[in-house]
């Protein structure tokens, strides 16, 4: 009977829909004995004893690098919950010939929900008023409106379009950076699309969307914040190693930067003593931009499906990252 080891430590449930979905399609569902490993906070050595008993894996922030990989002969798929999947070397998946999955269809309302809250929250200054509330005060400083206000979207993927009807839904005029567009979803939501310059330039908030690669590592660094429109907004739900933290905490310091939202860390969680902490105009999250109620059922059941798929033969179209093994594909019977 093959195994699937469900890793996110919020689908560890023995009644939740995508355990009795795989239990229903003949695999043992098993959960993970280190609840630290979904938060990418074991060793390799550690990981790799997790892992080893896998056939399949619903994946959450733990790594899959080269080298652990190569130690995990019985894992034949990795289907990651949520669209993210830089802990996995796909170059390495690929050659051991495991399909390694994402969520498509399942969190991008959840994450610009909260995307847009956290713009809620700078803007409109909830947490820091609600501190000076609570400790006897009345503070009387105007809030920031967002109706006219222009958001400036980066990465028009599936999250960014969802977020960018939101924001045309509250007055907001949306533009957006897209290396690769779709022409249906720009020419449906009516959006701008501009460079890179322009979108830093003219933009009062700035929304990323995009995957975390070799290209935006760091990409949100001193030069970037320093070419942003004076007085702006960050919201940061994608990942956290897209922006040079230190570098954004300079700006939001020295006043060039108006705040921050920040689901998304450098580190996660992040040290006890970062400076983020002691600032009052930025609100942050614990990483659960696309986690609520409705998308964790949905998410773990997709990847569900994309194990059970392609036990069985099948390809789910749309859902594989390395899509170039589906050519030689088959079902797996040992």
């Amino acid at each position: 009977m093959p195994v699937a080891l469900i890793v996110p430590e919020m689908l560890q449930v023995a009644d939740a829909p995508c355990v009795q979905r795989l239990r229903d399609a003949g695999f043992e569902v098993r959960f993970p004995g280190n609840p630290q490993i979904a938060r990418g906070q074991c060793s390799q050595a550690e990981s790799v004893a997790e892992l080893s008993v896998a056939h399949a894996t619903i994946a959450g922030g733990e790594s899959y690098s080269a080298t652990v990989l190569s130690q995990l002969p019985n894992l034949r798929i990795i289907a990651r919950c949520g669209v993210g999947y830089d802990a996995v070397d796909i170059p390495a998946a690929t050659a051991r010939a495991i399909p390694v999955t994402i969520t498509p269809n399942s969190n991008r309302e959840a994450v610009a929900e909260l995307a847009l809250a956290l713009l809620f929250g700078v803007a409109k200054s909830l947490v820091a008023n609600d501190r000076q509330v609570r400790a006897g005060n009345w503070p009387r400083r105007p809030l920031t409106p967002l109706r006219g206000k222009t958001m400036g979207i980066f990465g028009l993927g599936r999250i960014g379009a969802a977020l960018a009807g939101r924001a045309q839904a509250l007055g907001m005029h949306v533009v957006a950076t897209e290396s690769r567009p779709d022409p249906q979803v720009v020419e449906q939501l009516k959006i701008e699309l501009v460079g890179f310059d322009h979108l830093l330039a003219h933009s009062d908030i700035i929304s990323l969307h995009c995957p975390l690669n070799d290209d935006t590592q760091g990409l949100f660094n001193a030069d970037v914040f320093a070419r942003m429109k004076p007085g702006s907004i960050l919201i940061n739900t994608a990942r956290g190693k897209i922006v040079n933290e230190a570098d954004l905490i300079a700006a939001l310091q020295d006043g060039h930067l108006g705040g921050a939202g920040l689901d998304v860390y450098e580190a996660e969680p992040p040290a006890r003593d970062n400076p983020l902490f002691k600032l009052d105009n930025v609100v942050l999250s614990p990483h659960m931009g696309g986690v609520d109620e409705m998308s964790l059922e949905a998410m773990g059941l997709e990847a569900a499906e994309c194990i059970i798929k392609l036990f069985q033969g099948e390809w789910p179209i749309g859902a594989v990252v390395n899509d170039s093994l589906q050519r030689n594909w088959t079902a797996i019977t040992g």
